[in-house]
């Protein structure tokens, strides 16, 4: 079997790979940077600081456990010559956007469990928030699509 027809035996492996990776890579950055370095919130801003920096702690250890679940998904698809890179991408680009689309709907509006910023108008932070957000889900959807079975162009070679 051709290592292209490899590939391609596996789309559903290659997709979920990227997800959690993108989830478990989006996630680390939120609570590196918005959390730990700006101190902009706590994923768990409705109670004391002290419940907000142990929520930061357990939001951090359940976004490595995808991590960790997507890199051996990605260290098997390597094993076994199956990854596609291209799918694998936008699977990360999809998992990281959904992810910072739920978080910034669902958990900052719906749930109010934190917003990303404390500030008077925090509209414009919320829009870049949730734009950017959207622009990964678009350009992982487009990845995908692109790198969806049957969509692969076949290059036929001249003869030797």
């Amino acid at each position: 079997m051709t290592a292209a027809a490899v590939r391609a035996a596996r789309p559903a492996q290659n997709l979920w790979s990227g997800v959690l990776f993108g989830v478990g890579l989006i996630a680390f950055i939120d609570e590196a940077v918005f959390h730990q370095l700006l101190h902009w919130h706590h994923f768990y801003d409705l109670s004391t600081p002290a419940i907000g920096l142990v929520s930061d702690g357990v939001f951090h250890a359940i976004s490595w456990f995808a991590t960790i679940a997507g890199l051996f998904l990605l260290a098997d698809l390597r094993r076994h010559d199956a990854l596609n890179w291209r799918r694998w991408a936008g699977g990360v680009l999809l998992g990281a956007g959904v992810f910072q689309l739920y978080d910034g709907t669902v958990q900052h509006k719906v749930f109010g469990i934190h917003q990303i910023r404390y500030v008077p108008d925090v509209f414009v932070y919320d829009l870049a928030w949730n734009l950017t957000a959207m622009a990964m889900i678009l350009a992982g959807g487009v990845l995908v699509w692109l790198t969806r079975a049957g969509a692969a162009v076949q290059v036929k070679r001249a003869p030797r």
